[in-house]
């Protein structure tokens, strides 16, 4: 259905030619058209018609004798060259279409820019959807989104006026409404009620209803469908569909083979035969394979790993594992789910700093509810959700599916929450889950603002989750200016305590520098003390040894000395002429007025007697009869 293929044989060789990997085949030949595909064996060149519904319908018409459409050549080094792939796109906005035809290497924008001169809307307020792979932007290439030949989009511009047509205006809020689907499953008889909004495709309806059914969408058999619903890529809004509610059947086709002229026998009324009519694959019960198992993969391959594992032991393992498990089936756009234990994520959310705090949201995940595919990737990887989740709160998630796991966080819950809330969460219904819990943690306990169940949609999702963080903010105002004001006081209180500490430590700087102030006068004091007696007994010892005066009747022949001291005082003495030097050198000191410290100066020459050799007498250095002398302090 997706490669125009019918021959098994060419099939099963692509599949080995790619290690059995389903994808990977597919993806190597929707986007190459007159191109090359590579393999082991060599360069296979790609001839016939190119693949897509319309190319098919071609092939179908051809002789049956038609050899594969993949014809092996001898193994070469050249390559021939891919031919540009050129993509039809019918694009609708409000009672215009408009038809544009692309390479798949042009970009979303280039898109933009053909309809900006044809529609006179520039492509900035331009809103280009239904895409069947989720959002895009301006830059993304056609070719990464494998698109098939025909695709069907339209355009919304929220930004500009609505125009006067009110065909136009029905469209826009046909579009923006809410449609409810009540799909009956014809083998079990059991009802879904399913809530798309008005821009959904039914192609986005199909894979919904495979999640809930396990029933793929090549094998879906629809009833209750509008005649005018001719396309997979049509919106809810424009196909016909009875708003709010519309009845639908689906079942399992029960040929397994059928051709585009049963098809369309079956789709004349009300039925209607998903993704390309006529274009599945061969069933594969006609190679003996149920439904179950298809080219040698085992139907258990087939299941949904567990979201969580039972009994884990680490909370944070188990987070691991949900968070890849979430990544895997619904895509890497979904809430940052916090990994780690329930109280770490308290931890996280509800005991920083005020400024800092968060609401914790709890997604309680439950496989076996109906509602749980449609609300994963429908409402919770929402972008608006996830973002607004992202900036606002602390995502923790937990498995409810496995008894061990729901009683284990039901402890968890009667212990954090108290036993009412574990209770309400106890008498939820399967098909009542997922469940998103928004806690808010308070000064002494953690109070449940909310908690919302999965039957809801975008836009009630969005405004519970704003309505708890106004809730939350005002909260977080007051605790805000307890804070600050705690704060505050603290502050004055560090100030006061540094300003006494510094004050404290002035006063015993102050005190100790006296006390060593005291301790080095003392210190002086005795070393002046001990100076001065020891210049005292070296005084008086000096003064004992000092030879006799001569007296004045004495028949030796004397040398009569008047020193004058620094602060103008005399002293006499009479010395011996054949005293030596020395002697009146130790009289001098016996005055206090050592030789080491004191100049002994002569008048008339002005000479330096200290300078001159002590051993020689008075007669000698020529202080006799007599001479005057004056002291001076040495530098």
């Amino acid at each position: 259905a997706c490669t125009g293929i019918e021959n098994i044989d060419e099939a099963i060789t692509l599949l080995e030619q790619n290690n059995w990997d389903l994808v990977a085949a597919i993806n190597g030949v929707i986007p190459q058209e007159n191109g090359i595909l590579q393999s082991e064996y060599g360069v296979e060149t790609l001839h016939g018609p190119a693949f897509g519904p319309t190319s098919h319908s071609a092939a179908a018409s051809s002789a049956p004798s038609s050899s594969s459409a993949f014809r092996h050549v001898v193994p070469s080094r050249q390559i021939v060259e891919r031919q540009p792939r050129m993509l039809d796109f019918r694009v609708e906005y409000r009672d215009r279409n408009v038809d544009v035809v692309l390479e798949d290497s042009s970009t979303v924008g280039d898109i933009k820019h053909i309809l900006e001169n044809e529609l006179q809307i520039p492509a900035s307020k331009m809103l280009l959807k239904g895409w069947k792979t989720g959002d895009v932007d301006d830059s993304t290439v056609l070719k990464s989104l494998h698109l098939p030949k025909n695709n069907s989009l339209y355009v919304l511009t929220p930004d500009l006026p609505p125009p006067s047509s009110s065909h136009s205006g029905a469209l826009q809020e046909s579009l923006n409404q809410n449609f409810m689907l009540i799909v009956t499953h014809r083998e079990v008889q059991r009802e879904y009620n399913l809530n798309f909004s008005g821009s959904s495709t039914i192609q986005e309806v199909k894979r919904n209803v495979y999640d809930l059914t396990s029933i793929p969408v090549r094998h879906q058999l629809w009833e209750g469908w509008p005649s005018s619903a001719t396309d997979d890529s049509m919106t809810l809004a424009v196909s016909g569909v009875t708003f709010p509610c519309h009845r639908l059947t689906v079942g399992r086709r029960s040929s397994p083979v059928q051709t585009r002229e049963q098809s369309e026998e079956q789709c004349t009324d009300v039925h209607m035969v998903s993704d390309s009519d006529g274009d599945d694959f061969e069933d594969a019960t006609e190679f003996g394979v149920d439904d179950g198992e298809m080219f040698g993969v085992a139907s258990s391959a087939l299941r949904k790993s567990p979201m969580m594992p039972e009994n884990a032991e680490n909370e944070g393992d188990a987070l691991l594992q949900f968070t890849a498990e979430f990544s895997s089936r619904y895509g890497d756009c979904h809430p940052v789910y916090f990994i780690g234990s329930l109280e770490a994520a308290f931890q996280e959310a509800f005991y920083g700093k005020a400024r800092d705090r968060k609401l914790l949201a709890i997604y309680l995940h439950h496989d076996e509810s109906v509602l749980t595919n449609v609300f994963c990737s429908q409402m919770l990887c929402a972008e608006s959700i996830v973002s607004y989740l992202s900036q606002n709160f602390i995502t923790w998630a937990w498995d409810m599916t496995k008894e061990a796991n729901r009683a284990r966080f039901l402890t968890m819950c009667t212990r954090h929450f108290g036993s009412v809330v574990a209770q309400t969460i106890r008498t939820q219904k399967t098909d009542q889950f997922p469940l998103f819990l928004i806690i808010m943690g308070k000064r002494s306990s953690n109070e449940v603002l909310n908690v919302i169940q999965g039957n809801t949609t975008v836009d009630e999702l969005m405004m519970r989750l704003m309505a708890a963080m106004e809730i939350f903010s005002a909260q977080q105002q007051e605790d805000i200016k307890d804070e600050d004001e705690r704060e505050a006081r603290e502050n004055v209180k560090r100030e006061q305590d540094e300003a006494y500490r510094i004050s404290l430590e002035a006063d015993r700087a102050k005190r100790e520098a006296q006390e060593r102030e005291m301790a080095e006068q003392f210190r002086l004091e005795q070393i002046r003390k001990e100076q001065e007696e020891e210049r005292e007994a070296i005084r008086l010892s000096l003064e004992q040894s000092l030879p006799p005066e001569p007296k004045e009747e004495s028949t030796e022949s004397v040398s009569k000395l008047r020193i004058r001291t620094p602060s103008g005082e005399f002293f006499e003495r009479r010395f011996l002429a054949s005293s030596k030097l020395q002697v009146v050198f130790d009289f001098v000191a016996s005055k206090g007025y050592p030789w080491e410290e004191y100049k002994l100066l002569g008048t008339f020459p002005r000479r330096d007697v200290t300078q001159l050799d002590p051993n020689k007498s008075l007669l000698e250095v020529k202080l006799y009869p007599q001479e005057t002398l004056f002291l001076e302090a040495k530098e």
